[in-house]
C-alpha cells in the first residue's frame, strides 16, 4: 500500500505520535478557551462603550446631580463604568461637604474615590486580556515543537526502509506539519483580537480619566 495515499487530515491526526497528539490537543484547547474570551470581551466592552455613550448624552443635557446620583447608586448592577465613577465621586463630595471646610480636602477626596473606582474597572476590562497575549504569543512555539518532533520521528522510520523516497516521508512531515498549522490557528485570532481589545480598552480608559477631570471642575465650581 502507497504511504502517501491517504492524507486525509483526520487521518494524518489519528497516525501522530502520542507526543505530537498531546501537543495539538493542547493548542485546540487553547484555541477553544481564547475564542470563548474573545467573544465575553467582545460583548463586555461592547457593553461599556454603549453604557458610557448613554451616560455622558444623560450627564451634559444639564440633568440635575443629586437625581442622577440616586438613579446611578439604585441601578448599580445594570449601570456602566462611567456612572459607577461618578456614583463613586458624588457620594464621596456629599459626604465630605457637609463635614470638612475646606475645598480643596473635599475635591481631593472626591477624585481619589473615583480614581479607585476608575482602576477597578479598568482592571476588569484588562481581565484576561494577558491569556490572550499568552496564547498568541507561545502557541506558534508550541506547534513548531510538535512539529520537530513529528518530523524527527518521520526521518528516525526512515531508518528501517531500505529505499526512502517521498511517498514514504511526506504522510510523517504532513501530520507534523498540523501541529504548527494548529498553533497558528490559535494564535492569529487571539493576537488580534488583543491588539483590538486592548486599544479600545485604552480609549475607554482615557474617556474615564477626562470625564473625573470634567467633574471634578464641577463640583469645584458648586462648592464655590
Amino acid at each position: 500500500m502507497n504511504p502517501a495515499a491517504n492524507l486525509s487530515f483526520i487521518e494524518l491526526v489519528m497516525q501522530a505520535s502520542l507526543l505530537v497528539k498531546v501537543v495539538m490537543g493542547l493548542l485546540a484547547s487553547l484555541s477553544v478557551i481564547s475564542w470563548y474570551w474573545i467573544f465575553r470581551k467582545w460583548f463586555q466592552i461592547n457593553s461599556a462603550q454603549s453604557k458610557a455613550n448613554r451616560f455622558e448624552r444623560d450627564f451634559w443635557s444639564g440633568g440635575d446631580l443629586d437625581l442622577m446620583y440616586q438613579a446611578a447608586a439604585g441601578g448599580r448592577f445594570r449601570s456602566g463604568g462611567m456612572e459607577r465613577i461618578f456614583e463613586a465621586g458624588y457620594r464621596e463630595f456629599t459626604k465630605l461637604r457637609g463635614k470638612s471646610h475646606d475645598n480643596a480636602a473635599t475635591i481631593d477626596g472626591s477624585r481619589r474615590a473615583m480614581r479607585a473606582t476608575y482602576q477597578r474597572e479598568v482592571d476588569d476590562l484588562d481581565a484576561h486580556l494577558a491569556f490572550l497575549a499568552s496564547v498568541g504569543s507561545v502557541s506558534p512555539y508550541i506547534g513548531l515543537f510538535g512539529t520537530v518532533w513529528g518530523i524527527m520521528n518521520a526521518f528516525r522510520g526512515l531508518s528501517n526502509v531500505g529505499s526512502a523516497t517521498l511517498a514514504h516521508v511526506a504522510p510523517g512531515i504532513a501530520e507534523a506539519l498540523i501541529a504548527t498549522a494548529i498553533g497558528l490557528f490559535a494564535a492569529i485570532p487571539a493576537v488580534v483580537a488583543y491588539n483590538r481589545f486592548a486599544h479600545d480598552i485604552d480609549r475607554l480608559g482615557i474617556r474615564f480619566e477626562s470625564f473625573i477631570e470634567e467633574f471634578s471642575n464641577i463640583l469645584q465650581r458648586n462648592l464655590r
